[in-house]
């Protein structure tokens, strides 16, 4: 039996794979999600267990010894404990004032052009590139009030999005919540440990699949488009601004010959998209090797791929939607059970790390 240091260890470290196929590992996972002191107190209350450990973390290490004596018995009163803590938590979710709530965001835009930390795109945009107080005095009124209210509201929608979305997985009984927050793991599905990960089709995946294919760059084409059409558009813009520009202008225009462009752009990128529908690992496989440095993780993964085919930069309207997304996971729950482990195997390298990587992944398409 491997002791509680084993897996606290590899946990620290990251290693999470051993996790997903060890009885104790699971357990040990477990009892981190209860490892709050109202909780412990709480779960040795309806188990009759006497915790003789003050500290949090002498607890948990307490509890992981008591448990583990039994590893087959001790997965039950522990499950039943988490979901009838899961219920409480759920009751104080007002669903449909929070979809409400939701559904005022109008737009998505966050207000620049940073990657993984807002801090680290101001520091870079502003503080370390502008010599002059008073020029970066102007730009509170302009290009940072923007950023941060952009930022502060995007990340609103994705916060609260997401826990309507984790509140569905949740709530099927093939799912195991974790009640207290859990580094790499949102939940268990039959006793997988998974963290959820809501994304898109992203442009890059698209922009290397059309490469690929032989099909022209999104953007070139689109510009190649305009200019036989006679459209003008702003060429200083940044690219994102001026792909918006000319789709929006031809959308008005809808003479035959934009419609034809723009229906030409959607049935190729829904060949990209059918692709990966048909196979998704390896649209699983460019996701861990395309993640960012900061948030590299290499924890099983399960992908909700969110794709509104008629305009792909919609889909983030899509996180709402609980019309659509309820049924398509609950579809997926449903069936899990017909998957093989093995088959949902991801084998990847990222770039800076001489190992290779094989979590468990699966992708859930919820396509409008």
């Amino acid at each position: 039996m491997k002791n509680f240091d084993h897996w606290k260890k590899l946990h620290d470290s990251d290693k999470l794979e051993e996790f997903s196929s060890d009885k104790a590992g699971l357990l040990w996972l477990k009892i981190k999600s209860v490892v709050r002191k109202e909780l412990l107190a709480a779960f040795a209350k309806e188990t009759n267990l006497k915790l003789t450990q003050s500290a949090l973390s002498k607890q948990f290490e307490e509890l992981y010894e008591i448990l583990s004596k039994d590893v087959s018995e001790s997965h039950q009163p522990l499950n039943a404990f988490i979901q009838k803590i899961n219920k409480t938590q759920a009751s104080n979710i007002d669903t449909a004032q929070l979809v409400s709530e939701l559904y005022k965001l109008k737009s998505f835009d966050w207000g620049g052009d940073y990657q993984n930390s807002l801090d680290k795109y101001l520091v870079s945009r502003y503080v370390k590139a502008l010599q002059s107080y008073e020029t970066l005095l102007s730009k509170f009124d302009t290009e940072i009030s923007r950023a941060v209210q952009g930022y502060v509201l995007n990340s609103w929608y994705n916060h609260w999005s997401s826990i309507l979305i984790e509140h569905i997985f949740k709530s099927h009984p093939a799912v195991l919540p974790t009640v207290g927050q859990i580094k790499s793991v949102d939940f268990f599905i039959n006793d997988i440990p998974f963290d959820l990960k809501v994304t898109y089709l992203l442009a890059e995946f698209i922009k290397e699949k059309r490469k690929q294919k032989g099909f022209p760059a999104e953007l070139t084409f689109l510009k190649q488009q305009a200019v036989k059409a006679k459209i003008v558009f702003d060429k200083t813009a940044k690219p994102s601004d001026i792909q918006c520009e000319i789709v929006e202008k031809m959308k008005d225009r809808s003479d035959a010959f934009c419609s034809k462009t723009l229906n030409q752009l959607r049935r190729e990128n829904l060949q990209i998209l059918q692709e990966a529908q048909s196979n998704p690992k390896i649209l699983s496989k460019w996701l861990y090797k395309n993640q960012g440095e900061m948030r590299f993780g290499s924890e099983n993964r399960l992908f909700l791929v969110l794709v509104d085919t008629e305009d792909f930069n919609n889909s983030w309207k899509l996180k709402r939607n609980l019309d659509l997304l309820k049924p398509t996971i609950q579809k997926y729950l449903d069936n899990f059970g017909n998957k093989k482990t093995e088959d949902l195997k991801v084998t990847f390298g990222y770039k800076g790390k001489p190992q290779t990587f094989t979590p468990l992944a699966d992708i859930i398409f919820v396509v409008k």
